[in-house]
């Protein structure tokens, strides 16, 4: 089981207002900011329930993308996280919809934050 990821961002700012937006549907939340031990690069850890295990960190952006899934309680929510991250500046890598290559019941929706991280909402459970 994974307790937290986290990656750094190009644009600490940018990127805290794009997930703060992006990942409101998801009942993800900005849980804490802190700043590194020696004083520099702020970093924001989302989560739900307190708990934050989705970080980003201001030490600058990634040679290559990553791509980050998180469960959504049902398809309407994975709806709300697409049109919420495309408002706030995500582009469309995926329209909601069934991945039925990955299983019958696979509901996801994929958009690319500011730095080109493909972030995903998933749903498995049945209609």
């Amino acid at each position: 089981m994974i307790d937290h990821i986290g990656f750094p961002v190009s644009d600490y700012q940018r990127s805290l207002a794009f997930y703060q937006r992006a990942l409101a549907p998801l009942d993800y939340a900005l849980i804490m900011e802190v700043t590194q031990e020696n004083g520099s690069d702020a970093a924001a850890g989302f989560g739900a329930n307190g708990k934050p295990d989705f970080w980003i960190g201001g030490e600058g952006g990634l040679e290559k993308p990553l791509h980050v899934a998180i469960v959504a309680k049902d398809r309407a929510t994975v709806d709300a996280f697409y049109k919420a991250a495309l408002e706030a500046g995500g582009r469309d890598n995926g329209t909601p919809g069934i991945r039925a290559h990955y299983h019958p019941n696979y509901y996801g929706a994929f958009v690319l934050d500011p730095d080109g991280h493909n972030i995903e909402a998933v749903c498995h459970a049945p209609e």
